[in-house]
């Protein structure tokens, strides 16, 4: 097998970009999904939730409930200093027939925070700390969608725990029957069964914790999908449609898998690196950042991704599609709902979480092998974390005063 296609979104639920080379963390591809939207719903002293008291709450925005976010391009801008920045573009579809229908703002792709506020948010009931960017910012936002908006940006260093039996250690525990190697004795993925558990209390959990976690990633750093799974999507669509492999947000697509959806069985995968030339299209790096005599990149995938409404969004116009032709997820419905810890949702890809502390490059072509099988698919928990977990719709926002 080998790497079809690479993706990072800087700003999440807005639609990816292509890359052809990445810098690869135990947190994900550098610099995907720092940043993320939040709608500041206001309460006056009367409202039922405020509690007599002034305040405004904030409430996450993701594509799933929020489809116009479909409508936001983002892409890459490289100055000759070699800093970076993030061009988003708006294609407001309620204006296409008119001039300034696509209204764009340059942002640095790793902003200073020396003068930005910090706030406590939190995605999933999974908390972190971030800074809101600066007011003009947020105010291009707020115009886009015609609604009070906050972007916020989660800088280098700063992690969200991992819920759930997402980590390597969690879906080990819960495992009903054991792995088998491909190709593979007692080596470097038996490593993985000394991984922490995400909540503790101890010192040193707490820097384990830092280090596993996540970004503003939906449940881990990495997603991977097949080309033959999306092949098979495209095959459900009429009138030979293709299916829109960004729609599946995916950071790894591979080429040459057997058959489709055998990576619902994967347990791990390993990349072999055709060059090294520490040039990347999604960061600008020191070379010493990159782990040069690593012949290898492993990753371990512990859960299959769980499907939601998301895949119906016309990202022409930002809304849901109406006619059932168009859509995707009742038709992955009838056969792809094999997650025995959640049956009512369909499943595509595979989490994943990279083996090791170090940053590894990763290019479009590069060799792909299996590296473990699992003889049955995986499955959530059935534990006191799946509610926080999965239950995505009861996230009711977090308490925020103001700009200060």
């Amino acid at each position: 097998m080998k790497v079809k296609e690479l993706y990072f979104y800087p700003i999440k639920s807005f639609r990816g970009i292509s890359i052809t080379s990445a810098l690869l963390t135990p947190q994900g591809i550098a610099r995907d999904r720092r940043f993320m939207l939040f709608k500041v719903n206001h309460l006056n002293d009367n409202s039922s939730e405020s509690n007599g008291k002034a305040a405004d709450r904030l409430e996450r925005m993701t594509v799933t409930y929020c489809p116009q976010m479909g409508l936001f391009t983002q892409d890459l801008l490289r100055s000759e200093n070699g800093s970076q920045d993030i061009r988003v573009t708006f294609h407001d579809a309620s204006a296409t027939d008119r001039p300034g229908s696509f209204r764009s703002i340059v942002i640095p792709l790793t902003p200073s925070t020396e003068e930005l506020q910090e706030i406590d948010v939190s995605l999933h009931g999974s908390p972190t700390r971030a800074f809101v960017m600066d007011d003009w910012v947020c105010k291009w936002f707020s115009e886009c969608f015609g609604w009070d908006t906050l972007l916020v940006y989660m800088p280098d260093g700063t992690t969200r725990p991992v819920l759930g039996n997402l980590l390597p250690s969690e879906a080990a525990m819960v495992d009903d029957k054991p792995a088998v190697a491909n190709g593979m004795a007692d080596g470097w993925f038996s490593t993985f069964t000394n991984f922490v558990p995400t909540f503790s209390t101890s010192a040193a959990q707490g820097q384990k914790e830092k280090e596993e976690g996540i970004t503003f990633a939906d449940c881990a750093p990495y997603l991977v999908v097949t080309e033959e799974s999306l092949n098979d999507v495209s095959s459900r669509l009429p009138n030979g449609g293709k299916v829109d492999t960004t729609k599946f947000r995916p950071n790894i697509v591979l080429e040459g898998a057997s058959e489709a959806y055998e990576e619902d069985f994967w347990g791990a995968i390993s990349i072999l690196p055709r060059k090294r030339n520490d040039s990347f299209d999604n960061i600008t790096v020191d070379a010493q950042m990159v782990q040069h005599d690593q012949k290898t990149l492993d990753i371990t995938l512990t859960q299959n991704c769980l499907r939601c409404q998301s895949l119906d969004i016309d990202y022409n116009t930002g809304t849901f599609f109406k006619s059932d032709a168009d859509t995707v997820l009742k038709k992955l419905m009838r056969d792809r709902r094999v997650d025995m810890g959640n049956k009512w949702s369909p499943v595509f890809g595979r989490y994943g979480f990279l083996h090791g502390k170090d940053s590894c490059q990763v290019n479009v072509g590069d060799e792909v092998v299996i590296r473990k099988i699992n003889e049955e698919r995986t499955k959530f928990c059935k534990s006191p974390l799946e509610e926080a977990t999965l239950d995505v719709l009861t996230d009711g926002g977090t308490d925020w005063p103001g700009l200060t």
